[in-house]
């Protein structure tokens, strides 16, 4: 009976040996795989150096130009608010010029008219100075008269509403008669003149 429960506890001590071994040995083939693992991860995570540098050059060169596209297109912004702030001063009083001129044409229709009386006479020397400060102050603002009648016919500031015959007074296309006169704000027409040409 004795020798029985030795041989039994002989037995559970080998085989609590060869367990032991087995899981020595199962940890060490863990620690192994994991340590390739982290190698593995290690070289590929791992970015070559001179790559890198030039990914970063390059997209260093595409900031730098986006940053002078954008520069470029805030002085091209400024440049156009410029133009156009010194064109609105330029024909600054454009829509009142073009609203008096029709008033500066009946002034001179009735100038035109004869005065027998001298009362009519009297009222005509009124219109005459107000008809002058009133040219004053347009040609004060930059508003001139468009030169016409004799002078060779320009669409730009000329229109054209009636054609008479050339004669050796009147070569082709000229101004033979101003209908009405016509203006200029600056550089700008601000009323074409209604002209009559000869063809």
């Amino acid at each position: 009976m004795a020798k029985k429960s030795t041989r039994t506890t002989s037995e559970d001590s080998q085989a609590s040996t060869t367990d032991s071994a087995a899981t020595s040995t199962a940890s060490e083939a863990t620690q192994a795989a994991t340590s390739v693992t982290d190698d593995q991860a290690e070289q590929t995570t791992a970015v070559d150096p001179t790559q890198q540098i030039t990914d970063l050059k390059a997209q260093l060169d595409a900031k730098d130009d986006q940053l002078l596209r954008a520069q470029a297109e805030i002085v091209n912004m400024q440049n156009r608010n410029k133009k156009e702030q010194a064109a609105l001063l330029k024909y600054d009083g454009q829509a009142l010029a073009k609203d008096v001129l029709p008033v500066l044409d009946n002034l001179e229709r009735a100038l035109a008219t004869p005065a027998d009386d001298e009362a009519a006479q009297q009222l005509k020397k009124g219109v005459e100075m107000v008809y002058g400060h009133l040219q004053d102050a347009l040609k004060k603002h930059g508003v001139t008269e468009v030169a016409a009648a004799g002078e060779k016919f320009d669409p730009n500031i000329h229109q054209a509403v009636q054609t008479v015959p050339v004669d050796d007074d009147h070569p082709a296309d000229t101004v033979v008669q101003v209908l009405q006169r016509g203006y200029l704000l600056k550089d700008r027409t601000l009323r074409p003149a209604m002209v009559v040409v000869a063809q």
